[in-house]
């Protein structure tokens, strides 16, 4: 079976992506042989519509399945309507994601993890949102006086999206260092 596992590099060592949409890399791997493949993902500088741009691009190339941290509403459609299901890998390398996919303990997806543009990042929107706070923004412009109920869910929204920057931060420390000493 042919499947595609998002990657911040090249090859079965490489640290998997948390994003589908703009990650760096896709390594397609043929779970049968092991043979794998490394491509740069055409949609990762994608001014708008990355995530659709790189679903269409995988199952173009054969995907029968994906392996990624998160996946966004748009590119699951496009993924759902090609019936490619989705597996959620937590972190690792991709022969980690390719091994945990193999023994059937990753979870497969009923569709998107995270809303619409999660994967943007900050400065991303080139100044035209005019101070509109996207949603699953960290905060609201206003708080409204919060239930106990609701107070609990907003810390664990809170300290799920912390997790997640914690985590791409690391990422990006990781690459800057191997940028500055020339790997």
């Amino acid at each position: 079976m042919k499947i595609v596992v998002t990657a911040n590099g090249a090859g079965f060592d490489a640290p998997s992506s948390p994003v589908f949409g703009r990650c760096p890399i896709y390594v397609f791997v043929d779970t049968d042989s092991m043979e794998s493949e490394s491509v740069e993902n055409p949609a990762v500088s994608a001014s708008g519509g990355a995530g659709i741009q790189a679903a269409q691009f995988v199952v173009e190339r054969g995907a029968q399945a994906v392996v990624s941290g998160n996946l966004g509403p748009n590119a699951a459609d496009v993924l759902q309507a090609a019936n490619v299901p989705l597996y959620f890998f937590g972190g690792g390398t991709v022969r980690e994601a390719v091994e945990g996919y193999k023994n059937g303990r990753l979870s497969i997806a009923g569709g998107a993890n995270v809303q619409a543009h999660a994967g943007m990042g900050m400065g991303r929107g080139k100044g035209r949102g005019m101070g509109r706070r996207a949603a699953g923004s960290l905060a609201p412009a206003t708080t409204p006086p919060a239930s106990a109920g609701s107070r609990k869910e907003e810390i664990a929204e809170l300290k799920g999206m912390a997790g997640g920057l914690r985590k791409q931060l690391a990422e990006v420390m990781q690459r800057l260092d191997k940028l500055e000493k020339g790997e």
